[in-house]
């Protein structure tokens, strides 16, 4: 799933738009709740090395929060990582360009949705 396509996915399941929040990046884009404004999806343009030891260019990487009981058997996968820049018992990252499964992003994003919003 390449960033547009999750865009798409976000905008027609939740029927939000992202919110570009940092004057200085133009690329991190933040998607939130309408009722209460939190945050379910963090989206950045990073270093790979930020991930994988010694690796060159850059990747799409999404932070999402995640049920702390499925942390440690989902950072497991190949293109998922404790959270970069975030709590990592509550939020992991995933590399949106490197996971295949695309039913897999979806999933977890739904389920990042559901743990923000208003209860």
């Amino acid at each position: 799933m390449n960033r547009q396509a999750f865009d798409k996915y976000i905008n027609e399941a939740y029927m939000v738009s992202a919110d570009y929040p940092f004057e200085s990046d133009s690329e991190t884009a933040v998607y939130r709740h309408k009722e209460n404004r939190k945050w379910f999806a963090l989206v950045m343009h990073l270093p790979k090395d930020k991930f994988k030891p010694n690796a060159q260019g850059f990747v799409t990487a999404v932070n999402l929060k995640c049920d702390p009981l499925l942390i440690g058997s989902v950072i497991l996968e190949e293109g998922i990582y404790p959270a970069y820049h975030m709590n990592k018992s509550h939020w992991i990252s995933l590399l949106i360009d490197e996971i295949t499964a695309e039913e897999k992003i979806k999933w977890l994003l739904d389920l990042s949705f559901e743990l923000t919003k208003k209860k």
